[in-house]
């Protein structure tokens, strides 16, 4: 038998593989040597996919790896973002505009799921970088149960004008004998399966690999009308016409649980796989006698913590990332010793993050005056979003605190709720946990940084807004001319200690409702300061916007501009977050403005584990307030004469 022909000799071939005979055949795989991988990624459901692929990959690997991402602008943006704050030692990212290929492949009628992309591994000699000899191509929905060095390795055992390495197809599909009138285009035997290929793409530009599959395809169009299963339709039709370009993988680098497959018929444990495939649109749900063994390994992967994967490769040099090394130059000037070390510390953390982690749209309105809602949240929150999107009808912005396997809960959470699932202009941006603070300003940083609106109103999770707060302040915009003035709107707070409340429909409502002690002016109770300068005695009888001063330890809850400045990342946890916010914005001359006719109300929860720690532990107030005042002396570097004000303010927080 021809190595690379049956799959019980490949069995043994991939058992004993690596070992030098005795003819002191070369290593397979260098120490040091950087293995490319190309993957097809486009929109916002394969973004989550390719992670999961990642990080089995990243799980295993002992070399340096080069991942060349074909993505459309929505996975070029979501993935950049992540790998940039992955930070894996020894791993670069290329991107490839997958909009700029459409055209190599428009042409071709197709009725796979996966659209216009799932064609687009048949123009990778063209789109991929000239001098790269060899890849390893992937599908998003691949999980690896071994290092990918082993496979980069199988390379070495290409003879004569082998130029793709590909896995036999495990299903029926193009012996074309699974139902009545099914015409599956040409393919060799059982046809291969393309979800993991080994191109030699410097032997197949030399073949003229684009004239040949093209004038393939175009051929068997004028019979078959359009492909089926995409690129591997066209890649199969072609094989059948040259079988001389294939190397036949082992089938355990490419484990297929599709709807009809035979998979388990070709290995004898699981013990023996390597690459399991869920190419089936239903994935977890598919039928195999192994299946729960599948299942576990994958799901192992989609709830990994990715930041444990951040290892070094001892004995490979990274390439020099400024970014990596500015950081730890600012970490190295840190003193060990300061009690507030680990608050110091927190403001240099680069906390991995996944924007849009669920499908995201919308196209803010033409008149200029849109507004985003922006909020920051982890788990113990999550109850809140639907009510919240229930007030406010539109665009939100929400950075969330989880860890991988709670953002694989609040997906699950989001899958199952009809009120979140019919929304599809909130964005849902995860920063994965690290440290043991909440990082409050750096999650408003996130949710603010990726909005779409010139307006934002920055509110936080535990508040519902009053029923038509979006159109309200979509008119304030235009009646108090945000786009021309420095102005902050301020939306006044109340709150309840109830837990189930008849929500005001009004303004009078709501006056009723504090007359009766049912609802009180935020943090009446116990931070009057916070509110105060807002003037609730003037606002019930107000009808037009009023101006108020700024005060020390004023926290309102503002409409601004999108330009206006960040939050400042050295806060964390409880305190003092919103307060050098609004500070700030007084500094660079805000006008603090009041709305007559807007509220909102913070519904009541168990405390956070920041309050209680902030209670609790005397040397976190003592950091806090040493903190506080280094924020207010870089005021007044910063501003000047204007924020000496800052300085004596009475504060007693």
């Amino acid at each position: 038998m021809e190595e690379g022909t049956g799959d019980s000799e490949n069995l043994r071939a991939g058992i004993v593989a690596g070992n030098s005979s005795e003819c002191g055949q070369q290593p397979a795989v260098e120490k040091c040597e950087t293995i490319h991988v190309a993957i097809v990624c486009a929109g916002y459901n394969a973004s989550r996919d390719v992670v999961t692929l990642v990080k089995s990959v990243l799980f295993h690997r002992r070399n340096p790896l080069h991942f060349h991402l074909i993505a459309d602008s929505i996975a070029e943006q979501i993935l950049a973002t992540l790998f940039q704050t992955w930070m894996v030692p020894a791993v670069r990212v290329d991107f490839y505009n997958a909009d700029e290929l459409k055209s190599e492949v428009s042409w071709i009628p197709n009725k796979h799921y996966s659209g216009i992309y799932g064609l687009m591994k048949l123009v990778l000699t063209k789109t991929l970088p000239a001098n790269l000899e060899r890849v390893i191509v992937l599908d998003t929905d691949i999980t690896f149960a071994t290092d990918i060095a082993e496979l980069w390795a199988v390379f070495h055992k290409f003879k004569g004008q082998q130029v793709l390495g590909l896995v036999e197809n495990q299903s029926d599909w193009y012996l074309g004998n699974l139902w009545k009138n099914h015409r599956p285009w040409p393919a060799l035997g059982r046809g291969y399966n393309t979800g993991v290929i080994l191109l030699l793409l410097d032997k197949l530009r030399k073949m003229k690999w684009e004239q040949m599959w093209r004038l393939t395809a175009e051929r068997e169009l004028m019979g078959m009308l359009s492909t089926s299963l995409a690129d591997q339709d066209i890649f199969n039709a072609v094989i059948k016409q040259n079988p001389f370009l294939v190397y036949q993988l082992p089938c355990f680098w490419n484990v297929q649980l599709s709807d009809h497959t035979r998979s388990e018929q070709c290995y004898r444990d699981v013990s023996d796989l390597k690459v399991i495939h869920w190419n089936s649109p239903k994935k977890l749900r598919v039928k195999n006698k192994h299946v729960e063994f599948f299942r576990n390994l994958y799901l192992t992967f989609l709830e990994y913590d990715g930041n444990l994967l951040r290892r070094e490769l001892f004995g490979c040099p990274s390439e020099t990332d400024v970014n990596s090394e500015n950081l730890q130059k600012q970490l190295s000037e840190l003193d060990e010793d300061d009690l507030c070390y680990e608050f110091r510390r927190e403001r240099f953390t680069v906390h991995r993050t996944h924007l849009y982690f669920l499908h995201y749209e919308f196209e803010p309105a033409t008149d200029n005056t849109d507004v985003t809602l922006v909020a920051q949240l982890s788990m113990d929150r999550l109850q809140m979003l639907e009510a919240i999107c229930k007030h406010w009808e539109g665009p939100i912005s929400l950075a969330l605190y989880l860890s991988d396997a709670e953002a694989q809960q609040f997906l699950r959470y989001a899958q199952g709720s009809e009120v979140l699932m019919s929304r599809h202009n909130v964005g849902y941006h995860i920063v994965y946990k690290e440290g043991q603070f909440y990082p409050v300003n750096l999650l408003r940083n996130v949710a603010m940084k990726h909005i779409s609106t010139p307006y934002m109103f920055l509110s936080d999770i535990d508040f519902l807004p009053m029923y038509g707060l979006y159109e309200y302040l979509r008119k304030s915009v235009i009646q108090l001319d945000l786009a021309n003035t420095k102005k902050a709107m301020i939306v006044p707070a109340f709150e309840t200690l109830r837990y189930r409340l008849s929500f005001p429909k009004s303004k009078a409502e709501l006056l009723s409702m504090l007359d009766m002690g049912t609802l009180f002016t935020f943090r009446y109770h116990v931070w009057t300061k916070g509110h105060a300068p807002t003037n609730f005695a003037k606002w019930r009888t107000a009808t037009m916007p009023y101006r108020v001063e700024w005060e020390a330890d004023f926290e309102p809850y503002v409409v601004v501009r999108r330009d206006c400045s960040e939050y400042d990342r050295r806060f964390v946890g409880f305190g003092w977050n919103k307060v050098a916010h609004i500070m700030e914005l007084d500094a660079q001359e805000y006008e603090f403005t009041v709305l007559p006719n807007a509220y909102m109300i913070h519904m009541p929860h168990a405390p956070s584990f920041d309050i209680t720690k902030f209670r609790s532990n005397k040397q976190y107030r003592i950091c806090l307030k040493t903190l506080k005042e280094e924020f207010q002396q870089d005021m007044s570097r910063r501003y000047g004469f204007a924020a000496l004000k800052y300085l004596t303010a009475e504060n007693n927080s």
